[in-house]
């Protein structure tokens, strides 16, 4: 005999649903504290990143030469919603297909979907919405912190089970599954305290030494020119979104350098980062009577234009210094920020020159992460997007 729900009773949640909005709520905060920990050992600012993920949301609003904390937070849980989503519709949505999957089966699933939904969100919706994000952090970026949330979708099945109230055999998969995500994440906070406190380990990997210190140098310096200049442009600027466009700048170039900063002490010993010896040499510095020009033209009709124009060379200098490291750097971590470094400068050209929104935004990301120096459109030559 079927049984009917009395009238006035509630419906309830059918237990694929709740599984796997409580696994959201999980998979989501792992990501963010992966994504803090891990942050620096990559060469990344994670308050930056917060920064510029609040922006897609809040737009301009969100740009902060120092990000504030409620944007921080603002960014944090904008992720954590995305995050709980995509569990949501996996296991929710999808559930015909993936609820019954078993847990080693899930992990394998896992890997594709998490490059499916890193990619379409980073190239197919973001893009539409805001390009800052798409133009400032590469996609490998997002393909790690879906990843990192895909990792515990094998607990699925015992939440599901424990949810429903039955006795599941996955019990023992889950309590090893969560034992070595907690051992990973222990492993993550010694390490980030480790490199707060100036001992980062490993040290420098890999030969060309010389080189790497050479360059980690010449990288601070340049990149400190470049904060400089860009608060010029907060203050003088007279288009709103350019001046948002200067503290974007002034706080990824100063996140970058904070953390060469970090690496220095914690591989070479020494507390303090060197300047280079040969500073003008460097491609794309700004020589004294350009800044000085700068200066002089604050508050003037072409001051934008101007700024436009000196911090695209500066950038383009950046861009080949990047480019060129992603080839010769001894340590795998400096060529890791070398190619974000060298994404997010091309990034910022194409927004100073007005890229439309759109598959414009996605195709200029995409070639920004696989082409070499000179092969991108804000590599060098007339601006294409006015």
């Amino acid at each position: 005999m079927i049984r009917q729900r009395s009238r006035g009773q509630p419906r309830r949640v059918p237990v694929n649903w709740r599984a796997a909005a409580l696994l959201g709520l999980i998979t989501s905060s792992y990501s963010t504290l992966v994504a803090q920990l891990l942050a620096a050992r990559v060469g990344r600012d994670a308050v930056v990143d917060w920064m510029v993920v609040a922006s897609i949301p809040a737009q301009d609003l969100a740009l902060q030469a120092e990000p504030s904390w409620p944007v921080i937070l603002g960014g944090i849980l904008f992720h954590q919603s995305a995050d709980f989503l995509w569990a949501v519709v996996f296991f929710g949505l999808l559930g015909r297909w993936t609820a019954g999957l078993r847990p080693w089966t899930i992990l394998l699933v896992g890997i594709p979907w998490a490059v499916f939904t890193s990619a379409f969100e980073y190239f197919g919706v973001v893009p539409f919405w805001q390009p800052v994000f798409t133009l400032n952090q590469p996609y490998w970026v997002g393909l790690l912190v879906h990843l990192t949330s895909a990792s515990l979708y094998p607990l699925f099945p015992w939440l599901r089970d424990w949810l429903a109230g039955r006795a599941s055999p996955h019990r023992r998969f889950a309590a090893w599954w969560s034992g070595v995500t907690a051992a990973g994440v222990l492993g993550m906070a010694v390490l980030a305290f480790l490199g707060w406190h100036g001992r980062e380990w490993p040290s420098h990997l890999g030969g060309a030494l010389a080189y790497d210190q050479g360059w980690m140098r010449a990288m601070a310096a340049h990149h400190r020119q470049g904060v400089a200049v860009a608060r010029v442009a907060e203050q003088a600027a007279d288009d709103p979104h350019l001046r948002s466009l200067a503290r974007l700048m002034i706080a990824g170039q100063a996140g970058d350098v904070m953390v060469l900063e970090q690496w220095w002490r914690g591989w070479f010993g020494t507390p303090v980062l060197p300047p280079p010896e040969e500073h003008m040499a460097m491609p794309g510095m700004l020589a004294p009577e350009q800044l000085a020009a700068l200066d002089r033209s604050a508050g003037k009709p072409g001051f934008d234009a101007l700024f436009v124009t000196l911090m695209t060379h500066h950038h383009q200098g950046a861009i080949a210094m990047a480019d060129a490291a992603l080839g010769r750097a001894g340590d795998p971590r400096l060529r890791l920020m070398a190619h974000a470094i060298r994404h997010a400068q091309r990034g910022e050209i194409l927004l100073m020159q007005g890229i439309p929104r759109g598959f414009a935004v996605s195709g200029a990301a995409a070639l920004a992460l696989i082409a070499p120096a000179g092969r991108h459109p804000a590599d060098g030559g007339p601006a294409v997007h006015r």
